[in-house]
């Protein structure tokens, strides 16, 4: 994690990459999107978002998780972990296809 601020620090870049936060969150409506969506909340996370926020902007769940451990930065914290949700995740979005008297993930 230190690497990462000092990447921000030295190259002085924080204000810019905070801005996206910053403008992300002025408008809080809310669109519907109809798109497959999975949610794994990693418990030390700093934000974590209510289920019935997401409930109401995604109408295809595909899953809602909380994992064991893991937090802001779970992808550095607990690479395994991330890991294993970013392919759950892939995978459980994914269309069935039957082909030659099997079933194959596409």
């Amino acid at each position: 994690m230190l690497d990462d601020i000092m990447i921000y620090w030295l190259t002085g870049t924080a204000a810019s990459s905070a801005r996206l936060y910053w403008e992300s969150f002025k408008d809080l409506t809310t669109v519907k999107l109809d798109i497959p969506v999975g949610c794994t909340i990693f418990p030390g996370d700093v934000l974590q978002s209510p289920r019935v926020w997401a409930e109401r902007t995604f109408s295809k769940w595909i899953y809602w998780i909380r994992a064991e451990r893991g937090g802001h930065f779970a992808a550095l914290e607990q690479p395994k972990i991330f890991v294993r949700e970013v392919r759950y995740g892939r995978l459980k979005s994914r269309p069935m296809v039957a082909r030659s008297n099997s079933i194959i993930a596409w």
